[in-house]
């Protein structure tokens, strides 16, 4: 038994949890925050028969996408010898979204 462990956006949470009942797997969802742009994800665990890891694997990929989104990096700059910085914020086109998986193996699984 594996235990998949996949952080996903959290616009895309909804249909990747579906999906996965759809294929025939339990999952668990549990909101989360990371990444350097601090923004909602959900993290998605499910309990997975060894066999079958490909296939969940495949099914949160399917649904997970990839998007592009504007963010302000910040950038300092100081002129000559002055103590005195010009904070600037630049847009920066950067790729959200997809799905980061991680797969555990698991000693013990119950279900009460």
């Amino acid at each position: 038994m594996k235990l998949i462990l996949a952080i996903v956006n959290r616009d895309d949470a909804h249909t990747v949890s579906r999906e996965l009942t759809r294929a025939g797997f339990h999952s668990t969802q549990l909101s989360s925050t990371g990444g350097f742009l601090r923004a909602g994800n959900t993290t998605i665990l499910a309990g997975v028969e060894d066999a079958d890891v490909q296939k969940a694997i495949d099914v949160i990929k399917e649904h997970s996408r990839s998007r592009t989104a504007i963010v302000p990096a910040c950038g300092e700059f100081a002129f000559g010898g002055d103590i005195t910085a010009i904070t600037s914020a630049v847009p920066t086109e950067v790729v959200v979204g997809g799905a980061t998986i991680f797969v555990m193996d698991v000693d013990r699984f119950e279900r009460a």
